[in-house]
């Protein structure tokens, strides 16, 4: 009963995913952000809405991998429930790349909701984003470039951090790499 129901519900999630990565975001957050009022709060939820499929994807194929290995194996073996498999063995094995994941879906957000500013589709102006800035910017390129290259170098510094500290973390928290030290 409970595997035909896991399947079931496995089943219903990556249908809901595969049609949502039918529409490319960009354009779906632009539409979603053209019939709501224009709120930070509004940008942040239609990002986090439109960019969970891959993390989703990536974290049932980390599952599905890990479910057939060996030590899965042995712990059924042994007679372990399935939740006590799934918290104690599966998850610390399947942390880390989520963790990647998730620090990549964060520099991505902040490119989106930057481009978003930088189309007039984002965070009104009184308020001060990236995208805001390299929008006001862009008239005085050639007068004053640094109104433009300061906050685009500053997009790349964060979102460069981002992604490396995703890396820093996988590093540190595979448990491969653990064994070796």
């Amino acid at each position: 009963m409970f595997h035909s129901n896991a399947v079931s519900i496995d089943t219903l999630i990556m249908r809901i995913v595969d049609i949502m990565l039918c529409f490319p975001s960009f354009f779906l957050i632009l539409t979603v952000v053209a019939l709501l009022p224009a709120s930070i709060y509004n940008i942040m939820i239609v990002i986090g809405l439109t960019s969970w499929m891959g993390t989703t994807r990536f974290v049932r194929a980390e599952f599905l991998s890990l479910r057939e290995q060996d030590f899965v194996a042995a712990a059924k073996a042994l007679g372990l429930s399935n939740f006590r498999i799934i918290f104690r063995h599966i998850m610390p094995n399947a942390i880390a790349p989520v963790l990647v994941s998730a620090t990549i879906g964060i520099a991505s957000a902040i490119l989106t909701e930057a481009g978003l500013s930088f189309l007039g589709f984002g965070v009104p102006p009184p308020h001060a984003t990236w995208g805001n800035i390299l929008s006001n910017g862009k008239n005085f390129i050639f007068d004053a470039p640094w109104l433009t290259f300061i906050p685009g170098i500053a997009i790349l510094i964060v979102v460069l951090s981002f992604n490396l500290f995703g890396e820093g973390l996988r590093d540190v928290m595979n448990p491969k790499l653990r064994e070796r030290h």
